[in-house]
């Protein structure tokens, strides 16, 4: 890997996430929401951009409706700078959006996730981004998701993001949390990746090859 030239991805930190509509369930909302903070601030203080994201639905949508309160970004997220906003209305922050163009003009080859939510947008985002050759970062304490029931099962929001954590750091993105990406910035070190073999020997308790 080339030295890492990193970008925050901030996704949806929107009011719907944190009422009635649509509230995020695991972790803890107000956690993960300080981290998010918490990361923005640590960009900043390191040089690394911040890219916000806001999805903007049909006004007729029960979520993230064009001019609704709920659709604005959370105060958290409002209230610090960023360097660009992306205006997205599918999953991925990449469609139909200038990200990827803005991404190359900053020569960035490594995107760090955090928002919501971890199942929806910040997957298809981070799948998008390492199907195009960006190293991916995954934050799990700031980020989350909401449970579901349909007529394919039911799963609580603990297991669907702590599955999709775990998938995630099998291949496609290194996740950590907040701490240890702060840390990680100041210590110059890179993050610990992982591979679907190893990590299903793991889970079969087999040896790991050294």
């Amino acid at each position: 890997m080339p030295q890492p030239k990193r970008a925050l991805i901030v996704i949806d930190v929107q009011n719907d996430y944190f009422g009635e509509a649509l509230p995020i369930e695991h972790p803890d909302p107000q956690q993960s929401l300080a981290n998010i903070g918490k990361m923005m601030d640590a960009a900043h203080g390191a040089g690394i951009p911040v890219v916000v994201v806001q999805n903007i639905l049909p006004k007729q949508s029960p979520i993230m409706a064009e001019g609704s309160a709920g659709c604005a970004l959370h105060e958290t997220i409002a209230a610090r700078p960023h360097d660009h906003l992306v205006i997205k209305k599918m999953p991925s922050a990449f469609a139909n959006t200038d990200l990827a163009e803005w991404l190359r003009a900053h020569d960035i080859n490594t995107l760090t996730v955090t928002g919501y939510m971890s199942h929806n947008c910040n997957l298809s985002t981070m799948l998008h981004a390492f199907h195009d050759g960006y190293a991916v970062e995954y934050i799990n304490d700031a980020s989350g998701s909401v449970p579901y029931d349909n007529r394919a099962g039911r799963a609580s929001a603990e297991e669907i993001h702590r599955v999709m954590c775990v998938v995630l750091q099998s291949r496609f993105a290194a996740v950590m949390s907040a701490q240890e990406w702060i840390a990680m910035q100041a210590a110059g070190t890179k993050p610990e990746r992982d591979s679907i073999y190893l990590s299903n020997r793991r889970a079969r308790g087999l040896a790991v090859p050294a």
